[in-house]
């Protein structure tokens, strides 16, 4: 009965494809492509280049774009491997309950509720911001009081997760096609900034393209970064140190493309089309923020840039206010796609979780139509939208960076460890340079979570405490594993 019983890649594999749990694989690998590209670019693409370009890399900020590029791949090629070889539902969860055990598991689903419900309440809370805006450009005002970050009760952010929840509930072939329309309509509008930018580069601006360091002011107390902290390093702007110091800030616009194992239960050929899915829309995505990093500091020196607005605001500077409303459009395009992509790989890690006994088996229901499990997904909506509508989450959006480089070490870890107890498992794509891959995964992610202030990492840790109580008090006894129920029961016709 130890806590570190492990569930055998087989039973997972037997779970998703028997019984009454079992749901619909109609994704291809356009599909988790286009799912990633969804979730990836979001608001981080038309903000944090700037705040990263002003405060810590100057016109570098590409460079800062692809060193966080980078500890994602590394991450990435470890998440390729596992959901190719475990294509079940659960991303990070499933793949530690197969190889680290059952409460590490219960651990990382719980950290995975931290970095996709909160994730999404967050950006539901930015549509909000975003949306308002745009509609006073046709003269519509919303009160303070129900739209926007200071809003007392957040309403169109309540809205959208509420519509979004039902767009999931109605099927995963549904949710790709709304999916598919919303990242056609962001990505167009990036390439329109991107090609509209050009004309309008100043190469003085790139001069020096690596601005001279010099210390930052450095915080104090709770909101000091732990490697402050712990080693006395002060925050550099600037220099080489300065591209690594904007790279664990812009780190946020590249959160989310794990979630696409999280849909490996419903694709049509896993370990073809996962890896793909993956690694296709981390490339995609990095290409897209380098490229509009270059042309957002090649129109304004990077001392000039907007920290709210850098984008919209530099083509406002140039004359160009009607590339500043499509640019909204844009982010609210992407945003609807990052909220709706958050709360589907939520209800799948749950889903997981439920099924196997971790919580409470009858959420785990799968619809007889649509084939989702739709209560879960209810669940999660509901939360989310009363999260976005009620609680100000600027202060906390940081526990979602904490979160996701947690699951990113768990998962390089336990690629190792699963390579060591079950070599002769059939892997359709296998991670390079193992243990060198993961091991370089993990030590870069422990660095970028180092950066995090002080007050981060002990929300994180209260999270975690909080986790664990409830998995002695309910998962420890009902698990399916601890009492040898791992198989589904046979429906009578």
């Amino acid at each position: 009965m130890s806590v570190f019983r492990t569930k055998t890649v087989e039973q997972s594999i037997e779970d998703s494809e028997s019984g009454e749990h079992r749901l619909r694989r109609s994704l291809s690998a356009l599909d988790l492509t286009v799912f990633g590209v969804g979730v990836i670019v979001g608001t981080g693409i038309f903000v944090l280049t700037g705040v990263a370009a002003r405060n810590t890399a100057g016109p570098a900020v590409a460079l800062s774009f692809v060193v966080a590029g980078i500890v994602c791949g590394l991450a990435a090629l470890c998440y390729a491997e596992f959901a190719a070889t475990v294509p079940v539902a659960g991303s990070a969860y499933t793949f530690a309950y197969a190889t680290i055990g059952e409460f590490p598991a219960w651990i990382i689903g719980w950290d995975l509720m931290l970095e996709l419900a909160l994730g999404a309440a967050v950006v539901a809370s930015g549509w909000s911001g975003y949306f308002a805006s745009l509609l006073k450009n046709f003269g519509i005002y919303l009160p303070e009081s129900i739209a926007g970050e200071h809003a007392v009760v957040n309403i169109p952010a309540a809205v959208i997760v509420l519509l979004l929840t039902g767009v999931l509930v109605l099927g995963i072939k549904m949710s790709a096609r709304f999916n598919a329309v919303m990242v056609a309509i962001k990505i167009i509008v990036v390439l329109l900034v991107i090609v509209a930018g050009l004309f309008f580069i100043k190469s003085a601006n790139y001069q020096p393209f690596i601005p001279p360091s010099h210390a930052m002011e450095s915080e104090d107390g709770l909101k000091a970064p732990l490697i402050q902290v712990l080693f006395g390093v002060q925050p550099v702007a600037y220099g080489v140190f300065g591209i690594f110091t904007g790279a664990a800030l812009v780190f946020f616009a590249y959160i989310g493309f794990d979630v696409v194992a999280t849909a490996a239960e419903e694709t049509r050929r896993p370990q073809r089309d996962l890896p793909i899915g993956i690694i296709a829309s981390l490339v995609i995505c990095t290409i897209l923020y380098v490229a509009v990093s270059l042309v957002v500091v090649g129109m304004q020196h990077y001392s000039d840039l907007s920290v709210s607005a850098p984008l919209a605001d530099a083509f406002r500077a140039v004359g160009e206010s009607w590339i500043a409303t499509l640019i909204s459009v844009g982010a609210i395009a992407g945003l609807t796609t990052v909220v709706m992509i958050l709360m589907l790989g939520q209800s799948r890690v749950l889903f997981a979780m439920c099924r196997d006994n971790l919580l409470p088996r009858g959420l785990a229901a799968v619809h007889p139509k649509f084939r989702t499990p739709y209560r879960i997904t209810i669940i999660i909506g509901v939360a989310t939208a009363l999260l976005a509508a009620l609680i100000p989450l600027s202060a906390i959006a940081e526990l979602v960076n904490i979160g996701t480089l947690f699951a990113f070490v768990i998962v390089a870890i336990a690629v190792v460890v699963l390579r060591r107890t079950r070599p002769e498992l059939p892997r359709s794509f296998r991670t390079p340079l193992v243990p060198l891959v993961p091991i370089v995964s993990v030590l870069a992610s422990i660095y970028l979570m180092l950066n995090l202030p002080v007050e981060t990492w002990l929300r994180f840790l209260i999270w975690m405490v909080v986790g664990s109580v409830l998995y002695f008090l309910y998962g420890y006894r009902r698990s399916r594993v601890g009492d040898g129920t791992t198989r589904e029961p046979v429906l009578e016709a």
